[in-house]
């Protein structure tokens, strides 16, 4: 009978540290955090990608937890002077351009003095970018869900909460793509989103997080000057990994206890 408890006992602290992993060592709090969402939105049923959807509830804890724990929100553009960036500094961003983002994440924003940096597929409605990725994620689903509008994204901007980074002009794979025709994703969505909202786009995503040393080359030469990844951790040295920066995801499966432990260790369990 005992026997039994202590068995049981070892087999539910091994699936919590592999659930939590809680035993991974505290990233020291001078080294910012890059967070990756992409929708803040219920769950949908029998939905593929719930994991991309961060409940509002959920998301709106979490930019209260951060504020009151003395987090210091920055955009994505102040890497441009990073010695002037506060230990505790966290770095919100999203991934191609959801319109629960205006409806849903933009209020908390602004409710709690956040600041983000949103990665904007230029071409972005009617698109089942997720095929690109594999073939038989061909349900459409993120196709079908509501993207931003130009109109939302100006009064997003207009706030000071928001700033753009660029994210290819079709959420592209990059690996299938001649050098000419990354460079003309990844140079174009910088060139047509300036253009068009009137600002600078400094920074990229490797859509997919797909992506390889000319890439690396391509985006500098198309005018960035830094692009994240979706590889999960906290960069030591943003400088030295400034076009292939680690980022925290934010799952939309995360409780309260695993987004804590994720701002303390950049991973997951």
């Amino acid at each position: 009978m005992i026997w039994g408890a202590v068995f049981l006992g070892l087999v539910m602290l091994v699936l919590f540290s592999k659930r939590y992993g809680w035993w991974r060592p505290a990233v020291g709090l001078n080294h910012p955090r890059i967070l990756m969402y992409h929708m803040v939105s219920e769950h949908r049923p029998g939905a593929k990608f719930n994991k991309l959807r961060v409940k509002p509830e959920a998301f709106e804890w979490q930019i209260r937890w951060l504020r009151d724990n003395g987090w210091h929100f920055a955009l994505m553009s102040e890497l441009a002077a990073p010695d002037q960036l506060p230990p505790k500094t966290v770095f919100l961003t999203f991934d191609d351009g959801f319109e629960d983002n205006y409806r849903l994440a933009h209020p908390v924003l602004q409710k709690y003095g956040a600041k983000a940096t949103l990665y904007l597929v230029v071409d972005r409605f009617d698109r089942d970018w997720s095929t690109a990725k594999k073939a038989h994620h061909n349900t459409g689903e993120l196709m079908r869900e509501p993207k931003l509008t130009d109109g939302q994204l100006s009064t997003m901007l207009g706030s000071g909460c928001w700033e753009l980074g660029g994210h290819t002009l079709t959420h592209a794979n990059l690996a299938r793509l001649d050098e000419e025709q990354k460079l003309a994703e990844i140079r174009g969505c910088r060139e047509q989103l300036g253009s068009c909202f009137g600002v600078d786009v400094s920074s990229f995503a490797y859509p997919f997080g797909i992506y390889d040393q000319t890439d690396v080359a391509l985006a500098e030469k198309a005018g960035f000057t830094s692009a994240v990844t979706t590889v999960e951790g906290i960069d030591m040295n943003l400088q030295a990994r400034r076009f292939e920066l680690s980022r925290v995801k934010v799952s939309g499966k995360d409780n309260r206890l695993a987004f804590r432990l994720r701002m303390r260790t950049g991973r997951r369990g």
